[in-house]
């Protein structure tokens, strides 16, 4: 039972890594195959299908990139340094990503589409955590006197997350850091100028 819950893990982990660079559609079970060392109907034993691996390859990137952010989160005692904190994971996304690959999470929403409702409905979920996660940050800001309390929190959540994934798109596209760190300077100056009750 060990040996076998390894081999699942390490198909998976294999997997993650391989679905965040190549994406889905460009990854065949061969790939996979070659890359993990295991023969396709070793493969089949542990998982029914490539969206199902593709599931669990996801949650797996996922979990590491968040257990990253909750580290960094921990260490901010201010909403507006934790909001930071998610630009700021990935201010070295070109050389040094917290996931190989870049963003589970963009990268899985930008390939999913109505022909993959299962990937669809993954990426939908993570979408709607991590704007969970951001809402209860900024509440927890307007609750303290940190922000306005006129704050519209669903508006700066999406703001929030929309700068985040813009910059990591277009610095992964270009091969350049320079559109996080600018993402991360214009968020903070609009947070400090717009959102702080009491502005620095």
């Amino acid at each position: 039972m060990v040996k076998g819950e390894n081999t699942r893990k390490h198909i998976i982990a294999k997997s993650a890594e391989l679905f965040n660079q190549k994406g889905y559609a460009g990854s065949s079970l061969s790939d996979i195959t070659a890359l993990t060392g295991i023969k396709k109907g070793g493969i089949y034993r542990y998982f029914n299908s490539k969206d199902e691996i593709a599931v669990e390859a996801y949650r797996y990137a996922g979990s590491i990139v968040g257990h990253k952010i909750k580290a960094a989160l921990d260490k901010e005692s201010t909403a507006m340094g934790k909001l930071l904190v998610y630009l700021q994971v990935y201010e070295n996304v070109v050389e040094a990503p917290p996931f190989i690959g870049g963003c589970p999470l963009l990268n899985l929403a930008t390939e999913s589409d109505d022909s993959h409702p299962v990937l669809r409905e993954v990426a939908r979920r993570g979408l709607e955590s991590t704007l969970g996660i951001m809402k209860r940050i900024i509440s927890e800001g307007v609750q303290s006197g940190e922000f306005k309390e006129n704050l519209d929190i669903d508006a700066l959540a999406t703001f929030t997350l929309s700068v985040m994934q813009g910059g990591i798109m277009i610095s992964k596209l270009e091969g350049n850091n320079r559109h996080v760190q600018m993402n991360i300077e214009s968020l903070t100056a609009y947070l400090k100028g717009m959102c702080l009750r009491n502005k620095e």
